[in-house]
């Protein structure tokens, strides 16, 4: 990744990413031993099960809208509070609209990026 961005920013290229459908642009804002709540109580801890858990946001083909709310940053870990809610459409085919608070842990990389350690779309759920 070329330009550094602030973790912010690293939210704001989700959204762009799960709108554009653009799996392996997301996957390269994940540490390697990131991992991602899935579900409220269920992680997915490798890089596949990542992949398969923003496939399923993705394959909504809907709208992702996220605004973050707080920042809280030390050194090189940052923990960022955001709002979001997407409307697409489930693997049954009916209409789904989600929205949630996350949580979410990122640190700051050798090169100056930032990526996720945490990716918590459920917040405190």
């Amino acid at each position: 990744m070329s330009k550094k961005m602030t973790p912010k920013e690293v939210l704001n290229s989700v959204v762009e990413g799960i709108n554009t459908g653009n799996l392996d642009s997301l996957m390269m804002l994940y540490e390697t031993d990131a991992c991602f709540a899935s579900q409220p109580g269920q992680l997915a801890k490798s890089p596949e099960t990542i992949r398969q858990s923003l496939r399923s946001f993705i394959d909504m083909n809907g709208k992702l809208d996220l605004k973050v709310k707080r920042v809280l940053q030390t050194s090189d870990v940052a923990l960022v509070i955001s709002e979001w809610s997407v409307s697409g459409t489930g693997p049954d085919g009916k209409h789904v609209n989600m929205a949630a608070k996350s949580a979410d842990v990122l640190r700051q990389q050798a090169d100056g990026t930032w990526c996720f350690v945490i990716d918590n779309p459920w917040g405190t759920d």
